[in-house]
């Protein structure tokens, strides 16, 4: 079982830590099957609103293999510049440590700071929260700070930054490990609709077009992603939320950016391509299973799709 490790700095931020471990608990809540831990290198914490941490335990009681994540979330910043957080030795070795062993390192916010105190940031690609971009530079001179990104990966090591982009970073990860309709999934039960990339753009379609609160359109979109290969005509997607096909049509266009048909066409050609991927699968059944009329039709989406030019609107099969 993959276990991640929420590190809890003294003058932790919540929100650094709260974000991303929110997105893993609601991934155990879908039926991903993992472990959460928490650890510290002090016995007395309080984070940066006032709140206490009470019996956590010691960061060298983690059992971390290959595979695994560890978490450093951010804190105030007079504590990270302070020599009382620049001394913490031991547990900068045990950061590089885990590397080493091929954990996966993530900080949010300043808590890239205590990845630079564990070398693990030379040569290496990396940002924090933009008031700090400058400050990261001038103090790990070989690392290579990038500035204007929500978060990035190098090798092992991932940087996010601050507050809300390790909730964008969280996502990110659980993206690579579980596929985009999973992370969807996730995201919709965290009514994160609008997902950010690490050049903060969306590239799943099952995220794509959510950049909007409303519940009827989320309904719509939902019923599409589960039930690909039914017709999903017009009059029954208006039915489900009780609008008239017209308005609906209206309302869709308004608030993604796209029409229903083009949306589900997109839908549609993402699980083709998924399924493509199996030898087993040939392409009639593939088509089937997507909502195609024809193997001929979903192969000449696929051609137009590959060549660059806009997907034909022809993939709802009515």
């Amino acid at each position: 079982m993959k276990k991640f490790a929420f590190i809890i700095p003294p003058t932790v931020e919540l929100l650094d830590l709260a974000g991303p471990l929110q997105v893993f608990t609601e991934a155990k809540f879908y039926g991903y099957e993992l472990s959460l831990e928490f650890y510290s290198y002090k016995e007395e914490i309080i984070s940066t609103s006032g709140l206490p941490f009470n019996n956590i335990k010691n960061y060298m009681e983690a059992d971390l293999r290959e595979g695994d994540f560890v978490f450093m979330p951010g804190m105030h910043n007079e504590y990270v510049s302070s020599m009382a957080f620049k001394t913490e030795k031991s547990f900068f070795k045990w950061l590089k440590d885990c590397s080493e062993k091929k954990v996966f390192v993530c900080s949010i916010c300043n808590g890239a700071f205590a990845l630079g105190h564990a070398g693990l940031l030379k040569d290496t690609e990396c940002t924090t929260h933009w008031r700090r971009i400058e400050e990261m530079q001038q103090e790990f001179p070989t690392a290579k700070v990038i500035t204007d990104i929500l978060f990035k990966k190098s090798n092992n090591v991932y940087t996010s930054a601050g507050i809300s982009a390790g909730i964008d970073l969280a996502l990110a990860i659980l993206e690579e490990l579980k596929g985009p309709l999973f992370t969807h999934k996730v995201a919709r039960g965290l009514v994160v609709y609008h997902r950010r990339s690490e050049r903060h753009t969306q590239q799943s379609i099952y995220l794509d077009y959510r950049n909007h609160i409303n519940p009827a359109i989320h309904i719509v979109q939902d019923h599409m992603i589960e039930h690909l290969s039914d017709e999903n005509s017009i009059e029954d997607l208006a039915s489900l939320v009780s609008m008239s096909p017209r308005n609906l049509s209206r309302i869709f266009k308004e608030k993604t950016g796209t029409t229903i048909l083009e949306y589900l066409t997109q839908l549609r050609l993402e699980l083709a391509k998924t399924m493509l991927n199996n030898p087993d699968f040939t392409i009639e059944y593939i088509a089937s299973k997507c909502g195609f009329k024809t193997a001929r039709q979903l192969q000449r989406i696929l051609k137009a799709n590959k060549s660059g030019k806009r997907k034909p609107a022809d993939g709802s099969g009515s």
